[in-house]
């Protein structure tokens, strides 16, 4: 009788092509937190965690266009409002030992100034303001921004935009953004990512500069 034993290799040894899912079940916090650690800051792959759950997605160029066109549009809608911001990318942020989200980007725009230093996060930082995720290949699972308690979650998916608000511990989907309370988001940031696909980003914004500019918002 042949007896099989079982072949233990790095996380970092996968070898994902972009538009990869991998879902790892039964890990522990200290197990992802040993495997956050191994495939390290520069990497392409972006992690989520919750409930024992891991999940290691890599990008397609379909879903990096929307994240950073959509990124432009929040900081020129910041800009336009008179709001200063930190963007912090797409940050690890652990919840209670329990969870952790990787956004495809996110804005500290309420508590800006007391990150504007902040070089890695501490155990008594907020979390953003706002978090983006753009979901092609995975879908955003809600339960780790529930441990995170992010107060506003968007979410750009087969071309719609979804609001999230934070609330007595559960995520409620809005029609707006209390960030943006006379700007259209959920109709404009999609309109401005399918004309992208179009004419190109750069043509897109400019576009959408020329509309936010002529409008009453």
């Amino acid at each position: 009788m042949t007896t099989l034993s079982l072949v233990m290799k790095p996380v970092s040894q996968m070898q994902l092509a972009p538009g990869s899912v991998v879902t790892i079940q039964d890990v522990s916090w200290q197990e992802f937190e040993t495997i956050l650690q191994e495939l390290g800051e520069k990497r392409a792959a972006r992690l989520a965690y919750s409930n024992f759950t891991l999940e290691i997605m890599v990008p397609l160029p379909e879903h990096e266009k929307p994240k950073d066109l959509i990124s432009d549009i929040v900081k020129i809608l910041l800009k336009q409002i008179g709001k200063k911001y930190e963007p912090f990318g797409s940050t690890t942020f652990k919840g209670e030992n329990t969870a952790a989200v990787e956004p495809d980007a996110c804005f500290y725009i309420q508590n800006y100034q007391i990150m504007i230093n902040k070089r890695r996060l501490e155990i008594n930082d907020p979390p953003p303001d706002l978090a983006i995720e753009i979901d092609v290949t995975s879908k955003t699972t809600l339960e780790a921004y529930r441990v995170i308690g992010v107060p506003e979650l968007w979410i750009y998916d087969d071309g719609k935009l979804a609001i999230y608000l934070f609330s007595d511990g559960n995520y409620i989907k809005f029609d707006s953004s209390p960030l943006f309370p006379h700007i259209p988001v959920t109709q404009i940031i999609p309109a401005t990512v399918a004309r992208a696909w179009e004419v190109g980003t750069v043509q897109a914004l400019e576009e959408f500069v020329i509309e936010i500019g002529g409008s009453s918002f």
